[in-house]
């Protein structure tokens, strides 16, 4: 029996999309991101949804990138990479113009793309033992497609040090940056989960729906279209270069790449 690795859940105008790869902590690959992305867009369209909660089973939120498929777009061309760059950035753009407001329930550790995912909910709740990573820089790549999520929750200034760093950090620090809203016992993220959705469900439905379109028409002053393209060419010269190819190489060989081993 195949394990279907998204799983939607109803509960009344609660929808909840279930990460379910827990076996590999969550990782994206491009199924997973195409079934995101339309059950995402399914929820988009359904009048009777008034909140969506992303949440992930298992000990991981999301690892980030699958290691399978890293591996395949590491020897693919810079067309190919482009492509999947796109995909991820079409996921990310619509959830965050997801016209319904949206709760990250962030369980476990969370990297690359699945900070994005966390960065592009309206709320986020984790628990203390969750840790985050922004970790691309150390293969030779950047976060370029999850970027402009991740600044608009963090801020320039964070985002500057750990997109280089590629340093982890815990629950205080992305609390105390924005990335995370609240953070609670892990016997308690359901109980914090619902208490946000219930404030929501008391919220006019046009008006929650429309907040997050009124922050963004304020606060984006550049075409969007433009910048998803200019990341997606970014990411894919990243992943062809001879840094990114030498970074994913000794990453899926568990040695240190060559320029960490002249250190």
């Amino acid at each position: 029996m195949t394990i279907p690795p998204l799983l939607t859940e109803r509960a009344g105008p609660i929808a909840r999309l279930r990460l379910n790869r827990p076996e590999l902590h969550n990782a994206f690959d491009a199924g997973l991101i195409g079934d995101l992305t339309r059950a995402l867009e399914t929820l988009a369209a359904d009048e009777a949804v008034r909140v969506v909660v992303l949440e992930a089973a298992g000990a991981s939120f999301s690892a980030g990138a699958d290691l399978n498929w890293m591996r395949g777009m590491a020897k693919a061309g810079q067309a190919e990479n482009r492509e999947d760059a796109l995909a991820l950035a079409r996921l990310m753009r619509t959830l965050d113009e997801l016209p319904k407001p949206t709760i990250a329930r962030v369980q476990g550790a969370a990297f690359g793309g699945g900070v994005g995912l966390v960065a592009c909910c309206d709320i986020a709740v984790g628990v203390p033992e969750v840790r985050f990573g922004l970790t691309e820089s150390k293969l030779g790549l950047l976060p370029a497609v999850i970027s402009p999520y991740v600044i608009a929750a963090i801020g320039p200034r964070q985002a500057r040090r750990w997109f280089a760093s590629a340093e982890s950090f815990g629950a205080d620090v992305a609390l105390q940056i924005g990335l995370l809203h609240q953070v609670v016992a892990a016997d308690q993220l359901d109980v914090a989960v619902q208490q946000h959705a219930d404030h929501l469900l008391k919220t006019g439905p046009v008006a929650t729906a429309a907040a997050k379109a009124l922050v963004r028409s304020v606060v984006h002053r550049s075409d969007r279209d433009a910048l998803d393209a200019a990341n997606a060419d970014l990411i894919a010269r990243l992943r062809v270069s001879p840094e990114g190819q030498e970074g994913i190489a000794a990453f899926l060989e568990k040695r240190p790449p060559a320029w960490a081993a002249k250190e």
